[in-house]
């Protein structure tokens, strides 16, 4: 089974670098256009469904996919909600984001809070997926960009950089774990 872990069209806070989070920001022009190209992307990837995050950037981005690709919309999934940035939503971060919290943002959520629930939401849509769809199924995801990239890091066990709006993140059950196939649309050289 193939997961396409897709990060959500541009936002106004994306545009202007402003945190995000689990605030609930919605797509703007450019993000609507991006879902768009994705969709063109994903075409000839027989897609068995698409599910995402409940936030309404992703779920919108997903919606868009599946309208233009024919596919149902599945589930939303809690645990693909992005970082908790708490009280640094809406702002411009002064410098880049530490993976734990420290003295200058001492309320963000920890990365091992973050990479488990990804973790735990590709296992769910795996074996919820699985059953319906078969052994050889694809399925899109859309989520966010910090959880995409601390859930690939954790799989790779190496630092994954930022992943880009809309971008296109390849994982693929083998056996009993996940493998990198791509990051940001590029292919990774398998181990």
């Amino acid at each position: 089974m193939r997961i396409e872990l897709i990060r959500h069209g541009q936002t106004d806070w994306n545009r202007d670098d402003r945190l995000q989070g689990s605030s609930d920001i919605p797509l703007n022009a450019t993000g609507r256009a991006q879902a768009v190209e994705t969709a063109a992307v994903l075409a000839d990837q027989g897609l068995s469904a698409i599910v995402s995050s409940p936030l309404m950037r992703a779920r919108d981005t997903a919606r868009i996919i599946a309208e233009i690709l024919d596919i149902e919309l599945g589930a939303s999934y809690d645990d693909l909600i992005e970082r908790d940035y708490a009280s640094f939503e809406g702002t411009v971060a002064s410098g880049p984001m530490p993976d734990e919290p420290d003295a200058e943002y001492p309320d963000v959520e920890r990365r091992e809070s973050v990479t488990e629930r990804g973790m735990r939401a590709i296992a769910e849509i795996k074996d919820t997926r699985l059953p319906i769809d078969g052994p050889d199924a694809t399925i899109a995801a859309v989520c966010h960009g910090t959880i995409i990239r601390f859930v690939l890091s954790e799989i790779l066990g190496e630092e994954i950089p930022h992943i880009h709006n809309a971008a296109i993140n390849s994982i693929e059950w083998v056996g009993d774990s996940w493998r990198v196939l791509s990051v940001n649309g590029t292919a990774r050289a398998l181990r």
